[in-house]
């Protein structure tokens, strides 16, 4: 599946963007207002120039004890990114990030106009239901029916032992 066509992308608002020229404090009150972890960098055009994660804001300003009013985001933003096409694939970019350990996967067009965001949980969604869909798959090939109903009657006294327990205790 393509990433243009998640609905997770086609859903999302425009992610929050800013000029390099912005103070981090004015970033993070933007950040924290729309309840996002990052803001897109971009110049006057929308092309993409770098990013600010809450994890530049712990590493490059509060690490180092610089005031947030002071900084401008050009000095503290990431600007080696990866970035991918909204014709690219989501499960070749779910493996990326998870092999490369990032969170945030801006989507440019041919000009690198940011056109969106995805996150790893953006990913991650799109592949719950098939990995549920698998384990019921093996649940039932593994189990028989007349075997099934064993795990859950030692569930169910499990459980009611477990009640039991708690009525006597705060009784």
């Amino acid at each position: 599946m393509l990433i243009k066509d998640r609905q997770e992308f086609v859903s999302k608002p425009k992610p929050t963007m800013a000029s390099k020229d912005l103070s981090v404090y004015d970033a993070v009150i933007r950040m924290t207002s729309k309840n996002f972890g990052s803001i897109i960098i971009v110049d006057e055009d929308e092309r993409l120039l770098g990013m600010f994660t809450e994890r530049d804001l712990l590493k490059r300003v509060v690490a180092e004890d610089k005031d947030p009013k002071a900084v401008r985001l050009a000095d503290v933003m990431t600007t080696e990114l990866r970035v991918a096409r909204e014709e690219d694939s989501i499960l070749e970019w779910l493996r990326i990030m998870s092999n490369e350990r990032f969170r945030r996967l801006p989507i440019v067009d041919d000009n690198n106009r940011v056109t969106g965001i995805m996150t790893q949980g953006d990913f991650v969604s799109y592949t719950w239901p098939d990995l549920i869909y698998h384990a019921k798959q093996l649940v039932k090939a593994s189990v028989s029916p007349d075997q099934a109903l064993r795990p859950m009657l030692m569930v169910g006294a499990g459980l009611s032992a477990y009640t039991i327990a708690l009525v006597a205790f705060f009784s």
